[in-house]
Order: C-alpha cells, then sequence, then structure tokens
C-alpha cells in the first residue's frame, strides 16, 4: 500500500510541474491573469491525480476506476469549448484581433497540454512503482523534455526568412516594398504613417512555408502578435492604423505594415519571427505529386 502511495504522489506532483513548466508558452496566447493561472494549474494538478491513480487500479486490479480516463476526457473537451467561447468573447474589445484560427488553436492547445499532463503522470507512477523514486525522476525527467518539445510547435521564424521593408505611397495607395496594402486618403495620416510606421517582409523558404502565410488566419495571427508585443496606435476611429498583413499576389510574399506604439524594428523582426505556425494554416503541398510538380514548374519558369 505504501509503494502505491508514493507511486501516486511522485506522479502527481510530476503531472503538476509539467504543468507548471508549460505555463509559460500560454502567456503568448491566454490572458496571463492570476485566475488564469490558477485555472491552469489546478486542471494540471486534477489531469496529474487522475492519470497517477490510473496505475494502482490496474495493479489492484479495479478496472471500474481506469474509467477516470474517460470521464476526463470528456471534461477536457468541455474546457476547449468554454476556453473557445471566452476567447471569443474577449476577442471582440480588441483592436487587433487574435482571429478566430488562432482561437482555435489556443483551444485546441489548452485541451491537449491536460491529455499531456495526465499522460506524464501515469507514465511517473508506473515507473516509481516497478523500479522505486529514482526511475521515476528519470522517467519524469525525460517525458518533461518531450512534452517541452513536442508542444513548442514551429514559429514563423522557422519555415520564412523576416526581412525589413519600406513603407511608401504611389499616390494614395500604401506599399511595403511593391506590396499593396490600403488606400489612405488624409495627407496628415500619410505623413504620420512614413515618419512613424514599420513594415517588414515575410519571404517563405519553400512551397510549404508559402502555403501557410498565404492563410488569412495566419496573417492575422502575425497582426496581432506584432501589435501586442510593440502596441498599436490604431484606435476605433483610426482604421488607417490598423496593422495588416497582405500578400504579393504574383509571387505569395507576405508584406506586413504596423504604426507600432514602439518604433523597434529588431522587435518587429523578433515578434513575427516568433508568431505560432496555426494548426489550421498547416498544410504540406511539397508531399503530393500535384504540388511537385507545380514547384518544377514553376522554377522552369
Amino acid at each position: 500500500m505504501d509503494n502505491y502511495l508514493v507511486a501516486f504522489i511522485a506522479g502527481t506532483l510530476a503531472g503538476t510541474l509539467s504543468r507548471i513548466l508549460l505555463l509559460r508558452m500560454d502567456y503568448r496566447q491566454y490572458p496571463g491573469y492570476p485566475h488564469g493561472m490558477i485555472s491552469h494549474i489546478s486542471l494540471g494538478f486534477i489531469a496529474s491525480a487522475i492519470g497517477a491513480v490510473s496505475v494502482p487500479a490496474i495493479m489492484k486490479p479495479d478496472f471500474a476506476a481506469v474509467t477516470f480516463l474517460a470521464l476526463a476526457a470528456t471534461q477536457f473537451r468541455e474546457i476547449r469549448g468554454i476556453e473557445r467561447t471566452t476567447l471569443d468573447n474577449l476577442d471582440k474589445t480588441e483592436l487587433v484581433r487574435r482571429g478566430n484560427d488562432y482561437i482555435e488553436g489556443i483551444a485546441r492547445t489548452f485541451e491537449a497540454r491536460n491529455y499531456m499532463v495526465m499522460f506524464t503522470a501515469l507514465f511517473v507512477t508506473a515507473a516509481c512503482y516497478l523500479t522505486g523514486l529514482p526511475g521515476a525522476v528519470v522517467m519524469m525527467a525525460l517525458l518533461i523534455i518531450f512534452v517541452k518539445s513536442f508542444m513548442s510547435g514551429q514559429n514563423i521564424g522557422d519555415i520564412c526568412e523576416i526581412l525589413p521593408a519600406r513603407i511608401h505611397f504611389d499616390k494614395s495607395l500604401l506599399k511595403v516594398d511593391e506590396i499593396d496594402i490600403m488606400n489612405v486618403g488624409l495627407q496628415d495620416m500619410r505623413d504620420k504613417i512614413l515618419n512613424e510606421g514599420l513594415a517588414v517582409k515575410i519571404v517563405p523558404r519553400d512551397f510549404n512555408a508559402l502555403a501557410v502565410i498565404n492563410d488569412m488566419g495566419q496573417r492575422t495571427a502575425i497582426a496581432h502578435t506584432a501589435a501586442a508585443l510593440l502596441g498599436s496606435k490604431k484606435d476605433i476611429d483610426t482604421p488607417e492604423f490598423t496593422p495588416l498583413a497582405r500578400k504579393n499576389v504574383d509571387n505569395g510574399e507576405v508584406g506586413l505594415y504596423i504604426l507600432p506604439v514602439i518604433k523597434d524594428m529588431e522587435a518587429l523582426l523578433l515578434a513575427v519571427k516568433r508568431t505560432p505556425v496555426l494548426e489550421s494554416a498547416r498544410s504540406k503541398p511539397l508531399s503530393t505529386g500535384a504540388g511537385r510538380m507545380a514547384v518544377r514548374k514553376n522554377e522552369r519558369q
């Protein structure tokens, strides 16, 4: 009985610790209020306890207790829906919105991390029961490394080259290098944009990256991240100051324009590079025959 208790405590602590370590990424995606932190940690503890108690239940054996895993899965799906609704409501008050694709990705991540925590606790509990505390410590270290690497995902900087770009006007048309952004009618607004605006060009490294940054949800997420980290001078009555990411229709490159509170090109480049690649935007046309054929034809031209 003592072995079961020690194994349960070790697994629960390991799962809760892994959830606390994963909280660092949530501050880029989820409001960093104290209540939000308590919610994350509490759900991580519950998921850990459910995962940890499964091993003693199987060893006993008491297979009825394993139904807690199915119950937990149902509850985590409901939490995903609650998270989506909460972020949708918050997004309505944002001057630069995350967008539906970004919100859906956050909700999925929130659900998936609870599953990862639950299985971390399960495996650590099993290791502790079978090999003792040293084995549990080794298993915990391996799983935490795996969870951190598996859940981090790609960023825009991993698949694209981010370059400083020039803001200029062609009559009333605002452009980032050769990419059309929007029409700005008032001369005062044009002058302010030229004096205080920043722009970058996002150049895909391959055809897969091209498909990612051509996704509207991904471009909205890039603009939101830039505005969140550098600030934006946009207000309700100044649509001309809205950060926008528009593509070059000829080659698929994307130009981002922003009128930031903090005018720092290096910070803008870093913000764009660290924008996560959304799950909904991921696609691999190069893994298909048609995609490879299109790329070869384009290269010959």
